[in-house]
């Protein structure tokens, strides 16, 4: 009886993790990808680029609409909730920008897009640190399963935001510097299976299971 239970279990996670790959996520993913491509041909238009407010402005609410979009394709969109925590998830992604202010000391534009490097928030080696460190925060102060998501949609934000600037400018890599920039493909293919890898580790962590409860059976778009 027992081994039959957990064969049952067994076989049910496993249904939950192929719908992580089921054909309308894999749709969506893909659909994120051709977002990507277009959405930096749309930044390369004179009218975007000849203006420094614009420009940065429309680069930034591409980095909310990536990240947003991915969080989607983990958690699906089936009530009104998900749609905040959506919303919350490109919030996250857009607001890492503000570090360049802080870095420039000042609210100038041109001076934020002029630094002698690069600000705080943009070192890729605080990504694992942050969320297992709100990880670890969330445990401390017992917060309710239904917070579990938090530290993966902090992933989905901050890795789809600096693998975009990857792209431009490589990945800083602390203490080790800067890498090459991630070539174009690289980041578009990246960022669309970043949802499906999200929700791979989520799986693997347990997360997963309590995410589904909250969401429904299945953890897909």
């Amino acid at each position: 009886m027992v081994v039959a239970m957990n064969m049952a279990v067994e076989t049910e996670k496993a249904q939950a993790l192929l719908q992580t790959f089921s054909t309308a996520s894999v749709v969506a993913s893909t659909g994120l990808g051709v977002f990507c491509f277009l959405a930096d041909r749309f930044l390369q238009l004179p009218l975007i680029q000849n203006h420094i407010w614009l420009r940065a402005a429309a680069d930034n609410a591409v980095h909310a609409a990536i990240a947003l979009w991915s969080w989607a394709i983990v958690i699906g969109l089936r009530k009104k909730s998900d749609l905040y925590e959506v919303a919350l998830a490109g919030f996250l992604a857009s607001v890492i920008d503000l570090d360049h202010f802080y870095l420039a000391g000042s609210l100038s534009l041109k001076a934020a897009l002029n630094l002698p490097h690069r600000p705080p928030l943009h070192c890729s080696t605080l990504i694992p640190a942050l969320c297992l460190s709100l990880r670890l925060l969330m445990w401390a102060c017992r917060l309710k399963d239904s917070w579990c998501f938090l530290p993966w949609m902090l992933f989905i934000s901050l890795a789809s935001h600096h693998v975009r600037d990857g792209a431009r400018h490589g990945l800083w890599v602390c203490p080790l510097g800067n890498t090459a920039p991630v070539p174009y493909w690289l980041y578009v293919a990246i960022t669309a299976t970043l949802p499906h890898l999200c929700s791979v580790l989520m799986y693997l962590t347990g997360t997963r299971d309590v995410i589904s409860t909250k969401h429904g059976i299945a953890i897909d778009v």
